[in-house]
């Protein structure tokens, strides 16, 4: 996130104020970096260098159609979960050939679409799935390559338990040894089973649960290879971890937990192997901030309030998962450093404050309790790491619009999504009123 800094006390997006973006777009808006996004691909690509996988951003962590046509652009698939991000990858430009269909509840239309536009693979994670794709495909004269998502039981304790999929207990995958017995009986005359998918969770902070996971799909494989079975694809999903700045937080850079990987999965790649992985945070999340201004301030029983135009319907983390995210006015007089270095200015001068929005829910926050420079109304705060799950999980409750979307490179900017006004709200309803 380098490319969010202050100069001379100014947040900069690359070469442009926060200022002068919010000027342009108002707020609250959601605003990229589009060199943090080729440096956050990047980044991926080299970490996994020595298996030469596709790697496939993951659509449903950032689906602008902007943003994922510069990924594809630089080199990119695509993971997609629904029918709607499938339309998104093809209309960004990815080639079928580079998109795997990934998502628990697959439905008939869905599956006829991903089918008949020639998608890579589907991720399945049912026998019912199976059956319903195995049964499409017949119907349609095709037969399609998939992977079976195989459910370990990998937990990593430092995930949050809403975001954890590798365990035993969650709805996800199919557990080991029932999947090695589907593969092994065959019997799906329309399918071509051609690899094997763990999915762990997000974001993980080490190598060593994606180790287990892997010993776990080698053994198999071997079995199944020693059976006439062949695997010619491993997909190890994707849950790689960034910096939030957070107090406390302990994590291998992705580049080191990349590269433990791909030197496990080399007895794969003696084999003959193909890899695909899956990454979506580690890609954007530090490629964009939120920009939002006070509307007031105010003094509670005990603390003070701030009052910003964004919410949980603008930026659902923190209430939903107990996220942080660092977050800081756009004008800090005299301060020159990047994002993190925020998070390491003494606490000299600034005040407790609770960060909340306009939504009438008490779960209502950006952040509680928050040590920050006295605010006013008018001020401009940027709240950082919101590239992934930002603007994606964002609704209409309460009947605000969604913000816009913004793309900066350089020293220019572009709108990717205009801001939703009252208009938009009304429009599926308007024609239907009596």
């Amino acid at each position: 996130m380098s490319n969010f800094y202050y100069q001379d006390g100014t947040l900069m997006v690359e070469g442009l104020s926060a200022r002068d973006v919010a000027q342009a777009h108002g707020t609250p808006a959601y605003v990229y970096s589009a060199q943090a996004l080729r440096e956050g691909l990047g980044t991926i690509q080299k970490a996994f260098a020595a298996i030469d996988p596709l790697v496939c951003f993951s659509v449903k962590s950032c689906p602008n159609l902007s943003v994922l046509k510069l990924l594809v652009d630089h080199g990119a698939g695509l993971d997609v979960v629904s029918g709607g991000e499938l339309r998104r990858a093809l209309q960004a430009g990815a080639p079928p050939e580079k998109i795997v269909f990934a998502g628990v509840g697959k439905s008939r239309e869905e599956l006829t679409l991903a089918i008949q536009q020639g998608v890579l693979m589907f991720n399945v994670e049912s026998t019912a799935e199976l059956e319903r794709i195995n049964e499409i495909s017949g119907g349609l004269g095709r037969k399609v390559q998939l992977a079976l998502r195989v459910n370990p039981d990998v937990a990593d304790e430092t995930t949050h338990a809403k975001t954890s999929t590798g365990g035993r207990e969650t709805k996800f995958g199919i557990p080991l040894h029932h999947a090695e017995k589907i593969i092994a009986d065959g019997g799906f005359e329309h399918v071509d089973i051609c690899g094997l998918h763990v999915h762990l969770g997000s974001p993980l902070s080490e190598a060593s649960p994606y180790l287990l996971a892997i010993e776990a799909l080698e053994q198999m494989e071997q079995r199944l290879a020693a059976a006439g079975r062949e695997i010619r694809y491993i997909n190890v999903g994707g849950g790689y971890p960034v910096s939030y700045a957070s107090p406390g937080q302990s994590f291998r850079p992705v580049l080191e937990i990349g590269q433990a990987i791909a030197e496990r999965l080399q007895g794969f790649r003696a084999r003959g192997k193909k890899f695909v992985v899956e990454p979506g945070r580690s890609v954007v999340a530090n490629a964009g901030l939120l920009l939002c201004q006070v509307e007031y301030m105010k003094q509670g029983w005990d603390h003070k309030i701030a009052i910003v135009n964004a919410g949980m319907n603008t930026l659902i983390r923190p209430t939903l998962y107990g996220a942080f995210h660092l977050m800081w006015p756009a004008q800090h007089d005299g301060f020159t450093g990047d994002w993190e270095a925020v998070a390491r200015l003494p606490a000299q001068g600034l005040e407790k404050v609770d960060v909340v929005g306009p939504i009438c829910e008490t779960g209502d926050y950006l952040a509680l309790g928050r040590s920050l420079p006295a605010m006013k109304s008018g001020d401009l705060l940027a709240v950082f790491s919101c590239g992934a799950y930002g603007m994606s999980m964002a609704s209409n409750y309460n009947s605000h619009g969604r913000p816009a979307e913004v793309l900066v490179d350089g020293s220019e900017m572009r709108l990717i999504r205009r801001r939703e006004v009252y208009e938009d709200l009304v429009a599926f309803e308007v024609d239907l009123l009596k």
